[in-house]
């Protein structure tokens, strides 16, 4: 169990595409980032916000290293879909999320135990979910259709999933989005065609299916009015429509309480029966009025409830998006929110803008544009104070208070891939460099990038921290080596070769003092001084491009290794020697290099997908590892091989050492990472990333149904309206780049190189106790147990016990009291068998634990009288020192006089003492 990790948090990305959400408390806020969700904590506010690498001031700023780092924090849930999620919404206690991906599969989540609790197809894809406001249903806009279903829990007081209550129909073209009114009657749909239908959850006499017409585009948003059914509509090209109902919530009248329709009664010459045509199922307008004009002829007055009926009056109609038309006409209203309580409405829209008004005056408060993609969702808290906006294009999320003008919170990734990352050495800070020519450091607990650097002009091929902590180094195609101060946010030393070079690997020695770059274009190794900024020393040798060098981590040693395409492998002792070198051959192109620990090994990852291991010392090969078939490999919808020949191009591109030296942890082009064991060479854990069928070449074979006779379906052209159309089929050669009016879909091993997100794991500490625990049981050794448990922390006691057979039971007790006598961890040992005995207690068999709960028993009697006698002791110590406290602060002259005359009579008593002795003498 040493490699029990669980997934922990996920970097590099805050938001991809989909639905933004605050909590019922307005202090956190729920992002979609692919197919897992991820969640922010605003409570703390932050003091400092960091933009760019400079300063923003909201409310008070100390200027303190790290003090912004206990802002926020974000956390992501341990939940992973197979495809990216595109659609969320949260039950009104904050417990329940359901979540819903791009192929239409629903998953409820409960956010107590952060998991699935449920699963539902709904086999097309869905665009929006909401939860009605009482909390007992949630609806589903698929295609023209809207489904609610009811909610478990509470509220709805039924605990089955997804329970099918109505189904509507009214929709011609595709729902877009929906919203319920405040006393969950009544839902209101929007949808392409223009038109906004109003379907009655329950059954009611004086309302039916209604539908709202007036736009000219597709609608973006629906809300209603707080307890009001005047509700307002906004179209997709900026149109806002302002109704105004005619009846309030408290009028509508149940069907079933509907006043009874009087029997006609035909003239005589008639001979056909009476027929009572109010136990029909389904009466219309026509029916209901004419019921009512009947009870007036026969002199029943009906109330006020039962004759007014719903309809909506147009007040009033605007053009939004007028203003930003003004700049581009081209653009549309992409998202919408509205705060019911204070009456704010946000829009956004493709150019990057939003503004603010306030309805239902529409008045203009606020116009700001935070990038040039468009706003893709926009979510408001339950105060309406905080604005969240997400853009897919950029990665970005913002928490915006409109009323202060301030960032809450301003976090974007890398607008282009990630190629490279970095641990600082204590593992809190975490550097990343893009294709973007940014580097951003990640601080690990919070996971928010706190500092951007965008010195680089090019993209970023290697990045590295320095030893102390205190700068990291960044190379660079565009030829320049670059270190950042990590306390100040500053580039304060960039370095440059005597020719133009696209540098493709970098490191720094194990003090700091010297940086080393190796050259794509040109095969030469580049050593500078990090105080002065010099080139000391141009190393030459390599035949090909140098794709990565390592400096030795014993600060004794200066030894730099480096490997290239020129299939060996170069050790180099450039500080004292220059350029004079040792070479190993390798079997193939050398792809990475990493030196051990303890600084007299390497390894080598070749392109033949083997890891090879040398000494230093004796260049010596100590191990190989045949690592190509632990890969994996998956088939792109592009390829016109299979995924078994496309293995046998794979290879790891990236080398780790444990802190021990004994394992290796190897990843490269797979959603595979892998653990060997060095000395023999073995395979001891493989876990797979991700399982993201969004990504490209996850799966090992393309379903036969997307394979049509022109090839595979997801390579047919696709055009968008507003985008100038986009093709899914790649230029020939191109594997990168190739993203500005095409459809892009990341592979997988972008995914896993970290070009996509930096997902992080942790050593899962409970998995490894608990069997430990049973283990160190079964071996039967007193002082092996002892250690075990007293390793477990205490907020793990709990959870181990109640997972604890009864078998150990009668052991664990008798284990327990020995260690009371023997034990100073006083207070731990009662926590265990308070647990035990809570958890367990019912199922104790009182005949065979006799003996144990005797010991038990004994152990803790005599703790007792031990500690029984200490306090006793200390209290009445106390008592005569307080006491004897009293008596010399009552009488202090008294007690001063008397001591005073002991002294004299002791002076008196010594001097006489001395004369004898001097007359004896």
């Amino acid at each position: 169990m040493k490699f029990a990790y669980k997934f922990n948090n996920l970097l590099g990305t805050v938001y991809r595409k989909g639905d933004l959400l605050f909590t019922p408390d307005g202090n956190s806020v729920i992002s979609t980032v692919g197919n897992r969700i991820s969640i922010f904590d605003l409570k703390k506010v932050s003091c400092i916000n960091i933009c760019n690498g400079n300063f923003i001031v909201n409310r008070l700023c100390f200027h303190l290293s790290y003090f912004f780092y206990c802002s926020n924090k974000s956390t992501t849930l341990p939940v992973e879909s197979r495809f990216n999620y595109n659609t969320i919404d949260l039950s009104p206690n904050g417990c329940t999320l359901i979540a819903v991906n791009e192929e239409g599969e629903a998953h409820m989540i409960s956010l107590i135990s952060q998991s699935i609790i449920h699963k539902y197809r709904f086999k097309r894809k869905v665009r929006a979910v909401k939860f009605s406001p009482d909390g007992k249903h949630f609806a589903v806009c698929k295609e023209n259709n809207v489904f609610v279903f009811k909610a478990p829990g509470p509220f709805s007081g039924e605990y089955n999933a997804f329970i099918m209550e109505r189904v509507f129909h009214g929709a011609y073209d595709e729902t877009t989005c929906l919203d319920w009114s405040t006393d969950s009657k009544i839902l209101a749909v929007g949808s392409k065609d223009m038109s906004t239908k109003l379907y009655p959850i329950d059954k009611w006499a004086n309302f039916r299916i209604y539908s709202l017409g007036n736009h000219t585009d597709g609608i973006v948003g629906c809300f209603f009015e707080e307890d009001s059914y005047d509700m307002t509509t906004i179209g997709r090209n900026g149109q806002a429509c302002i109704w105004e109902c005619t009846i309030d919530p408290k009028d509508l009248v149940p069907l079933d309480k509907a006043p009874p329709k009087k029997k006609k009664k035909i003239s005589s010459d008639s001979e056909e029966d009476d027929v009572d045509s109010s136990k029909s199922l389904e009466r219309t307008e026509e029916e209901i009025t004419a019921a009512l004009n009947d009870m007036k002829v026969n002199g029943y007055e009906p109330d006020v409830k039962e004759v007014n009926k719903l309809f909506y009056k147009r007040v009033s109609k605007h053009y939004l998006a007028d203003e930003v038309r003004k700049d581009n006409r081209e653009a549309v209203m992409t998202a919408a929110a509205y705060n019911r309580t204070t009456k704010i409405l946000v829009t956004g829209y493709s150019t990057g803008a939003f503004f603010i008004h306030e309805l239902p005056e529409v008045n203009l408060i606020h116009s700001l544009s935070i990038s040039e993609e468009k706003i893709s969702s926009i979510a408001l808290n339950s105060t309406g104070d905080w604005i969240a906006l997400g853009c897919s294009g950029l990665g970005q999320l913002l928490v915006w208070e409109w009323q202060s003008e301030t960032y809450i919170m301003k976090q974007q990734g890398h607008s282009s891939n990630m190629s490279c990352v970095s641990y600082s050495t204590d593992g809190q800070l975490l550097a990343t460099g893009g294709e973007d020519g940014k580097v951003k450091l990640w601080n690990v607990h919070s996971g928010f990038c706190f500092v951007t650097f965008s010195e680089h002009s090019n993209a970023i091929s290697a990045i590295t921290f320095s030893g102390n902590k205190k700068f990291v180094v960044s190379a660079s195609l565009d030829g320049t080596v670059r270190a950042y101060d990590v306390i100040r946010y500053r580039n304060f030393r960039t370095f440059t070769s005597t020719r133009p070079v696209q540098f493709s690997c970098v490191d720094i020695d194990s003090s700091g003092e010297f940086v080393a770059a190796g050259g794509q274009d040109i095969f030469e190794i580049y050593l500078w001084s990090v105080k002065t900024g010099r080139l000391l020393e141009i190393l030459a040798g390599h035949e090909g491009p140098v794709s990565s060098l390592a400096f030795s981590p014993t600060i004794t040693s200066t030894t730099l290794t480096s490997v290239s395409w020129d299939k060996t492998l170069r050790i180099w002792d450039a500080i004292e020697k220059g350029s004079a070198h040792e070479t190993i051959e390798l079997t193939a192109d050398g792809i990475c290099v990493v030196f051990k620990p303890n600084g007299q090994d390497v390894a080598v990852a070749t392109l033949d997908g083997q890891i090879s291991t040398f000494n230093i010392k004796t260049s010596l090969q100590i191990s190989s590892i045949e690592g190509r078939n632990d890969l994996g490999s998956g088939r792109s919808d592009s390829d016109l091989i299979t995924s078994k020949k496309t293995l046998q191009a794979k290879c790891f591109t990236s080398l780790c050492y444990s802190a021990d030296g004994e394992c290796l942890l190897a990843g490269g082009q797979s959603k595979n990472v892998c653990i060997y064991n060095v000395k023999e060479s073995l395979l001891l854990r493989k876990f797979e990333i991700t399982q993201n069928r969004s990504l490209d070449a996850v799966d090992d074979f393309i379903n036969r149904r997307k394979l049509t006779e022109y090839g595979n379906i997801a390579l047919v052209e696709e055009r968008e309206e507003t985008e100038g159309g986009n093709v899914t089929v790649k230029l020939p050669g191109v594997r990168k780049g190739d993203m500005a009016s095409r459809i892009f879909k990341p592979e997988e091993e972008d995914h896993i190189n970290g070009k996509e997100t930096i997902i992080i794991v942790v050593l899962y500490v409970e998995i490894i106790l608990f069997p430990a625990l049973t283990m160190s049981m079964k071996l039967n050794e007193a002082n092996l147990i002892q250690e075990v448990i007293e390793n477990i922390p205490v907020r793990d006691i709990e959870l181990i016990i109640s997972n604890l057979g009864e078998q150990y039971i009668q052991r664990l007790l008798i284990i327990i009291a020995s260690c009371l006598d023997s034990s100073k961890h006083l207070e731990y040992y009662l926590c265990w068998a308070q647990h035990i005995l809570t958890i367990h207690g019912p199922k104790i068999n009182a005949q065979k634990n006799i003996p144990s709960l005797l010991a038990l028993e004994k152990s803790l009697v005599r703790k007792y009288e031990q500690i029984s006698k200490i306090c006793d002791y200390n209290k009445y110590t106390l008592q005569y020192v307080a006491t004897l406290g009293e008596i010399f602060s009552k009488k202090p002259k008294e007690d001063k006089m008397e001591l005073e005359n002991d002294g004299g009579e002791e002076q008196e008593n010594y001097e006489s003492d001395n004369e004898n002795i001097e007359s004896i003498n």
